[in-house]
């Protein structure tokens, strides 16, 4: 087959699935995996259909979250391929914050107008590392969810921001604990591919990578209404059928809870010291099919990309259907990304109003989610009253 009408196949095709989705059906998944290989010469009309189908959700606007990001412990028992993050104990950087370290962090990020406090850790080391568990008890905890709980009760009973965990997996009980103390919380789904944590691939050694397993924390979260935070890792080994097929499993999710507030589309950046050091990056215009596609999946649905791991050309996801930039800190770096600074908040604002879009702070929780977060009682109902404005946007960052 000539080039020339291979071209003129994939135009046709990609145009049957873009008629699909305009015509209020549902976009299919063999659809979308044509969308997510067309060629680069039709890459500008995917764009532009997934930036409509943006302008259609949330027109004009583009948000992000001011947050410090709090990295409460870096001990943890799974060993993923792409993870600068993680350490055992002994190693060089490892580290749980304690209470003050906490409060001391928070206390700067209020001075500069953040609103979120993003607790990142790693997944239940205790179980593995005697010396998390004397650490804990040193603490006065029996689990670090559990000394997640209380540093998220801490946040809200002595500062302004909002708590937002990333805990890893979640029995039922702990969502229903949490979720007394945090608006909203997360966990990426990363893939639907179980076959990644075979020896040498990227979730060798990493239990908690399972994608049954990071479902059913999913699901859990739906059924007990939280708005939940998930997404897809790309670069990490994945087919491009693997990101559909995760897309999918989260869009089937919020189809049946309505909880999934944001999809996260992020790039596998590679870092010397890891074991996947050697492996490719997914290019820009990978990044923008795969947010094209997400969006247009779920045309209804928050979708970020973080501006960080895709500068300096990160304004350009802005074409492929993105409604928010995730979290942004003035203050504090990305810990699972440390070589990959946040742009400025100023420049942020530039380059997104360059695009033609108002930049606009919002809570971690987004505001057509403020509801159930306020359906809460006590201290966490009154700190989101508090923190939000009269659109549910955040009221004290700029």
């Amino acid at each position: 087959m000539s080039p020339a009408t291979e071209t003129r196949l994939q135009s046709r095709s990609l145009a049957l699935s873009l008629s699909e989705m305009q015509s209020g059906q549902a976009l299919s998944r063999a659809a979308a995996c044509d969308l997510m290989r067309c060629s680069d010469e039709l890459l500008p009309e995917l764009l532009s259909s997934a930036r409509a189908a943006k302008e259609r959700f949330k027109p004009g606007v583009i948000t992000y979250s001011r947050k410090v990001f709090i990295p409460l412990t870096n001990l943890c028992r799974d060993y993923c391929g792409y993870c600068v993050f993680r350490r055992d104990p002994g190693d060089r950087g490892a580290h749980t914050m304690t209470p003050e370290e906490v409060l001391a962090v928070v206390h700067q990020g209020e001075k500069l107008g953040c609103t979120e406090a993003l607790f990142s850790l790693g997944d239940k080391p205790e179980l593995v590392f005697p010396e998390m568990r004397e650490t804990l008890r040193r603490l006065g905890y029996h689990s670090t969810l559990q000394y997640l709980e209380a540093m998220c009760e801490l946040v809200l009973r002595e500062s302004t921001l909002l708590p937002h965990p990333n805990p890893g997996l979640m029995s039922a009980e702990w969502i229903r604990r949490l979720a007394l103390v945090s608006p909203s919380m997360g966990l990426m789904l990363e893939t639907t591919n179980a076959a990644l944590l075979k020896p040498g691939a990227a979730h060798d050694n990493a239990p908690d990578k399972l994608p049954a397993r990071r479902l059913r924390t999913i699901e859990e979260a739906g059924k007990q209404r939280v708005p939940f935070t998930t997404g897809l890792l790309i670069g990490i080994g994945e087919s491009v059928e693997d990101r559909v097929d995760t897309l999918l499993a989260i869009r089937e999710m919020h189809e049946r809870y309505g909880h999934v507030q944001e999809v996260i589309v992020q790039n596998f950046r590679a870092k010397p010291g890891i074991p996947m050091q050697d492996s490719p990056e997914p290019a820009l215009r990978e990044m923008l099919r795969t947010v094209a596609v997400a969006r247009l999946l779920m045309p209804h649905v928050n979708i970020q990309a973080p501006p960080n791991l895709s500068a300096p050309y990160y304004d350009e996801l802005l074409d492929a259907g993105i409604n928010d930039w995730g979290g942004v800190s003035p203050l504090t770096p990305d810990f699972i990304n440390p070589e990959k600074p946040w742009p400025h908040l100023e420049q942020l604002r530039a380059r997104t109003e360059a695009q033609g879009f108002k930049l606009e702070a919002r809570l971690p929780v987004y505001p057509e989610f403020l509801s159930r977060a306020l359906d809460r009682p006590g201290l966490l109902r009154e700190r989101v009253q508090s923190a939000a404005d009269a659109e549910g946007y955040a009221r004290r960052a700029a």
